[in-house]
């Protein structure tokens, strides 16, 4: 029987060969990320990456901009002891946290400029989403951004019909085993719970944010980006 580390480990692995064969548009995401923090952020912002993950498309993301404080959020030691590498390219003090990121922002009370989510607020439930957001947009000055790249439903779709469209993307998958792709196709059906465009306006509006604009849709049309201010 597998180790847990094992498990984890086969799985850091799929998710790396995902970001290096570009199959969710990590390049187009994380460069139109970084075109906003370079046009709209606040001079040396401090910038919170919530779920960062290894960080390694955020520290790319984050070069050429006038960062002045990075923290990462991640529940898994494995992943931050990645990060810690890939944002050593960064001049900036960086700060890295191990914690559940729902439980982080609950006790949030450090000022931040930008809060960033990527690929992750889809976790919580519907239910769960909105008193995230509204803790985000309290600890946010009023100048601040909120970004999110999270997976959206296609009008009158419901998320079963979504999670058979990613299914049917397996063909454009060749990069991953079957193996590969049958265990991020269980992990989406069991952990992913994607809005509407609509759904994810109207939870920043409930929030308090005035404004939600769409940045990006990714070319297979599973996720965009969104920003709230």
């Amino acid at each position: 029987m597998s180790t847990d580390q094992e498990l984890f480990a086969a799985g850091l692995a799929i998710y790396q060969k995902i970001v290096r064969e570009n199959l969710m548009f990590h390049r187009e995401v994380y460069g139109k990320l970084h075109e906003i923090l370079v046009r709209e952020a606040p001079k040396h912002f401090r910038f919170l990456d919530v779920a960062c993950g290894t960080a390694s498309s955020s520290a790319a993301a984050l070069i050429g901009t006038d960062i002045g404080r990075y923290i990462g959020i991640d529940i898994s030691t494995q992943s931050l002891d990645v990060a810690k590498q890939a944002l050593a390219m960064l001049s900036c003090p960086v700060e890295l946290r191990c914690q559940n990121f729902a439980d982080a922002i609950g006790q949030w009370s450090e000022p931040v400029d930008v809060v960033w989510v990527g690929m992750s607020l889809h976790h919580l439930p519907s239910a769960e989403k909105l008193p995230f957001m509204q803790r985000i947009r309290a600890i946010l000055p009023r100048n601040g951004l909120f970004l999110i790249w999270e997976p959206t439903l296609l009008e009158d779709e419901d998320r079963a019909a979504w999670l058979d469209r990613f299914t049917a993307i397996r063909t454009e998958w060749s990069a991953l085993t079957d193996e590969e792709f049958a265990a991020v196709d269980t992990h989406i059906r069991a952990a992913d719970y994607p809005e509407s465009k609509a759904d994810w306006a109207a939870l920043g509006n409930s929030a308090g944010f005035g404004r939600m604009e769409e940045l990006y849709m990714m070319a297979s049309r599973m996720g965009r980006v969104y920003k709230y201010n």
